[in-house]
């Protein structure tokens, strides 16, 4: 397929009206969710018919636009992933959150061109903060421009990180790198959504963000968010593929390599 045909400040935009309209669903069916409406994927992997009906959702919209793409989607609405022009989709990331009413959950959505990021966009749904980017054409919050932060060392930066929930393989390594963190950086938070934290490395509210054991539609729009803000992406061995190998560093330009040598120091 000839990408170049593709007008993606259109597409972004359109992509961003999608996920407004799941953000909807999903804050609507919030007032009168219990824990009883969960069901268990796995350990500590919970959804819910809100995940499920937001993914619905989005995909119905999405074909409208792009009847030709694939998708790979969270919940396994669409399995169409052999395109290699494809919707990568979480409909609400930050299940766990939503659960138990904690504020911090998100839709995803992005479009891919084999690994490449087209189209970015994140909504936090209870800010009401639109996110979103196109190759090349930068990064946007509620339509207005931004960029990463100016922080020029770890010394000086607030963090973002993701507890693993199910994946220990690495964990003693990863309470050793947190330890250190703890006492040679502005801090560490864990909101519980990867888009979001993305997002807010991208807009310049985290300087940089960690973590391990992630899926391609946690970070496929975030990904895309942080680099057209002027950010670095990469997995823990500095590879380009932060998207698929399960690992990512996300950070402004100034602390990437001291950052991710650190890293590199203690997950290993």
């Amino acid at each position: 397929m000839d990408i170049s045909t593709l007008n993606l400040a259109e597409l972004a935009c359109q992509v961003c009206g999608v996920a407004r309209k799941a953000g909807a669903f999903i804050l609507n069916e919030r007032k009168a969710f219990t824990s009883k409406k969960v069901e268990v994927k796995g350990h500590n992997d919970f959804v819910s018919y809100v995940d499920k009906g937001a993914e619905r959702i989005i995909v119905e919209e999405l074909k409208k636009l792009l009847p030709q793409a694939g998708f790979i989607t969270e919940e396994g609405t669409e399995k169409r992933d052999d395109n290699p022009l494809k919707w990568v989709i979480d409909p609400l990331d930050g299940t766990t959150n939503f659960i138990h009413g904690m504020p911090f959950f998100a839709v995803s959505i992005a479009l891919l061109y084999e690994k490449e990021p087209l189209v970015g966009v994140v909504y936090e749904i209870n800010q009401d903060e639109m996110f979103s980017a196109w190759k090349d054409g930068g990064a946007f919050l509620n339509n207005e421009a931004i960029q990463t932060s100016d922080a020029l060392k770890v010394a000086d930066s607030l963090l973002g990180t993701g507890f693993p929930y199910y994946d220990y393989h690495l964990l003693n390594q990863y309470l050793e790198l947190f330890k250190h963190l703890m006492q040679h950086s502005h801090g560490i938070r864990r909101p519980g959504s990867a888009a979001t934290d993305l997002a807010y490395v991208a807009c310049g509210r985290f300087d940089g963000f960690y973590e391990y054991s992630l899926s391609p539609w946690d970070v496929a729009a975030g990904v895309l968010l942080v680099k057209e803000a002027g950010g670095v992406v990469s997995d823990f061995s500095g590879g380009d593929d932060a998207i698929f190998t399960k690992e990512i560093i996300a950070t402004n330009p100034h602390i990437y390599h001291e950052f991710s040598e650190l890293l590199r120091s203690f997950m290993k």
